[in-house]
């Protein structure tokens, strides 16, 4: 573009010289009115757009070189005007009412490929996000935070807490029943019999070895054995149904009182305390337990790799499903919608009055450190081509003239005296 300027311009300085050559007669002198004119609109033309970008030939003419020595300020006028057109909360907010941000987010969810495509890409930032995990600072983090919690945890309070919910509303009482029952069972099967008379058996033997030693003896020993077991067995059934069938039973009343009290005692006594909580602390310091802390972060870390990996893993479909449903309640749902837009609305308008003054100053101290050389070679680069349409334009403007003032004064020259 520069050089078919500079082509016109010599162009017409070629036909101005051209016609003073052939006399500057007839129609000679209609071309050198219009060369002449040229020329000089070509010229000041020249200079005005070079005038914006540097000094004509060199030269420090004043009011030359204009966007150079006005960095400073079109920077400060460029940021002062993304700051009151971008980013005045005003405006901004004007824009984002009109956007329906809300709305767009629901009709965007959804649709299915989206929301997978989201779910997707969440799974691969959180494969990166454990790559790039420090595994083993992550498990003495974790061991720390775990074990320290276990030593700070009231374990008195907790088992006294946890027995107060058990023996809400008589639940303790039905723990008893089944306990009496079983036992029961237990007492009436004939092998346990069996057994309880095999060792009256044994201990008559232990503690009388002469008399149940004879022969003669053996066998009403065994006998009185059999009979004695059935007869405890007998008893203890009868009182365990006795237990069973009377709601206030003295021994009901004495389990009650018991359990009462040892609640009770978890809650306030300062010794059962100490002891629940030297009981604690060894469980804690045991081996067993320590390896099992340390390696919660292995299991956590392998079980989250192996579902990350899959593309139907269980954190990927949740999260498209999450995301869909999100995206059908936007699209119903006008309050929610409306909550929403009012969230961003309000945060739009705090990160406006945020960012203003910040955003400012960054980019005016940006432009303000361009190199003026390479901001001159960019706004060439950006508006030059447009630059030289003037030069153009004043070109055939110029000539324009030149002839239309030829006119005037061939017609003045031709005109008779007043």
């Amino acid at each position: 573009m520069k050089a078919i300027a500079l082509a016109m311009l010599l162009a017409m300085l070629a036909g101005f010289v051209l016609s003073h050559v052939m006399g500057n007669q007839g129609v000679w002198a209609w071309v050198s009115a219009f060369c002449e004119a040229a020329t000089v609109g070509a010229l000041a033309d020249w200079f005005a757009v070079v005038a914006l970008f540097r000094h004509p030939l060199g030269l420090p003419i004043p009011h030359t070189a204009i966007i150079p020595r006005s960095k400073a300020r079109i920077a400060d006028s460029l940021a002062a005007f993304v700051r009151d057109h971008f980013l005045e909360p005003k405006t901004l907010l004007a824009k984002l009412e009109v956007f329906d941000p809300a709305a767009k987010l629901g009709e965007w969810l959804g649709r299915p490929e989206q929301s997978q495509r989201l779910a997707q890409l969440a799974r691969g930032w959180a494969l990166q996000a454990l790559d790039l995990l420090d595994e083993r600072a992550v498990r003495e983090a974790i061991q720390g935070f775990v074990i320290a919690r276990l030593r700070n945890w009231n374990a008195a309070a907790s088992a006294g807490d946890v027995l107060g919910l058990l023996t809400a509303d008589g639940r303790h009482q039905v723990l008893l029943d089944e306990a009496l029952r079983r036992l029961g069972t237990y007492l009436d099967d004939e092998s346990v019999k069996q057994r309880a008379s095999e060792l009256l058996v044994k201990h008559a033997r232990k503690e009388w070895p002469r008399l149940v030693g004879t022969v003669d003896f053996v066998k009403p020993v065994e006998g009185i054995a059999d009979n004695l077991a059935d007869r405890i067995a007998r008893a203890l059934l009868d009182e365990l149904n006795e237990i069973l069938s009377q709601p206030q039973h003295p021994l009901r009343r004495d389990y009650e009182r018991w359990l009462q009290g040892y609640v009770r005692r978890l809650r306030r006594d300062p010794a059962l305390a100490e002891k629940v909580e030297a009981i604690k602390q060894k469980l804690i310091e045991h081996e067993s337990v320590q390896d099992y802390v340390r390696g919660l972060w292995d299991q956590i870390h392998a079980s989250l790799r192996t579902d990350l990996e899959r593309e139907d893993g269980v954190l990927a479909r949740h999260l498209q499903h999450s995301l869909g449903g999100l995206g059908q309640a936007l699209e119903r749902d006008p309050a929610l919608r409306e909550a929403i837009n009012q969230h961003v609305m309000g945060g739009a308008e705090k990160l406006a009055l945020r960012l203003r003054g910040g955003v400012t100053d960054y980019i005016a101290q940006t432009v303000k450190a361009w190199d003026e050389r390479h901001l001159v070679e960019q706004l060439e680069l950006s508006v030059g081509r447009d630059l030289q349409y003037i030069r153009f334009n004043g070109t055939l403007v110029g000539g324009l003239i030149g002839l239309l003032l030829h006119a005037v004064i061939v017609f003045l020259d031709r005109s008779p005296p007043l």
